[in-house]
């Protein structure tokens, strides 16, 4: 009998008919009906393996889905902040991810958001749209991206993947992060150590790349903004809660922080009263950045490799262990 493994984010017909095909014939595979929590316990039962997305995984699920035989659960990329660690190990169940996974995708977002807001693409798309030509409105407020300064709050897999592209466009990148590369790292990637203090008042560009952490919730509130560069814009492709987005709006208001790129957000999916939705100045996008249809299988695959060694008894790489 094969093991089955509960995806709990649900997904329709045809993306669980994908997934089936890269699970068989090792796993059966099945999917939450809702995000409900009844749904969400319903969905463990008898499973012994489970994957999550974007549901929260609560002390509850791992409680009750470890008496009902669950073993691990496997993050479908790599911020954790959604599955709670402490009740996993209370409850013996193992958590993976699949670390760098999804680096170059979101390193590739974040650009892109630079670009977008520096460009006012999305602005100048939408005028066409309606049948406005923006050539003279957009004109004042395009900058370039080349040769300037980007800000880099932390610097794992995915700000070292972002490193790399930047320095194709002549950029001084500044970083942050409790413990600093070494000196060859450093300039393989033409990245500085600096402090957050430094960082913010330099960069004409901050982007965000640290893990949502109690240390790191609301790191960016309204004291880190008004420090930021003045006419600087800056980028989230990490979580939401490590920028404070009121604060964010009324600095874009002010005039103080000319624009901003946002994919992530405090409360998803966004809610239409939501401040930065259709402000001037803001790209935003729904939580794609991590997303790449041609990385899709090589991920999968990767998270199920990972719940077959846990089935045969063999050592998952430790790279992806987190407990």
């Amino acid at each position: 009998m094969m093991d089955t493994i509960v995806f709990l984010d649900p997904m329709s017909p045809e993306r669980l008919a994908r997934l089936e095909q890269f699970a068989s014939p090792r796993f059966a595979v099945t999917t939450a009906a809702s995000r409900a929590a009844d749904d969400q316990l319903h969905a463990l039962q008898g499973a012994r393996f489970a994957i999550t997305g974007d549901v929260p995984v609560t002390a509850r699920m791992m409680r009750e889905g470890a008496a009902g035989g669950l073993e691990a659960v496997h993050k479908w990329g790599v911020g954790y902040d959604n599955i709670d660690l402490d009740a996993a190990r209370a409850a013996g169940v193992r958590v993976f991810r699949t670390t760098g996974g999804n680096s170059v995708a979101v390193a590739e977002s974040a650009l892109a958001l630079m670009l977008a807001v520096n460009r006012q693409t999305v602005a100048g798309h939408i005028g066409v749209l309606d049948g406005k030509w923006l050539k003279g409105e957009l004109g004042p407020r395009i900058y370039t991206l080349s040769g300037k300064t980007v800000g880099l709050v932390g610097l794992g897999y995915i700000g070292k993947a972002l490193a790399r592209l930047l320095t194709g466009f002549g950029c001084r990148t500044l970083y942050t992060k409790p413990t600093p590369l070494s000196p060859a790292e450093e300039a393989g990637l033409n990245a500085a150590h600096v402090p957050l203090a430094t960082l913010l008042a330099e960069s004409d560009v901050v982007s965000l790349h640290c893990a949502l952490t109690p240390e790191t919730m609301g790191l960016i509130g309204r004291e880190a903004l008004a420090a930021m560069k003045q006419g600087a814009i800056i980028v989230n492709t990490a979580r939401g809660g490590i920028l404070d987005e009121n604060a964010l709006a009324d600095a874009i208001e002010s005039g103080h922080i000319r624009g901003a790129g946002i994919d992530v957000y405090e409360t998803e999916p966004v809610p239409p009263e939501n401040r930065l939705v259709g402000l001037k100045g803001v790209v935003t996008t729904p939580h794609i950045a991590a997303l790449a249809a041609d990385n899709f299988g090589k991920t999968v695959n990767r998270m199920l490799d990972n719940l077959a060694r846990v089935a045969a008894g063999e050592p998952v790489p430790e790279l992806d262990v987190l407990v």
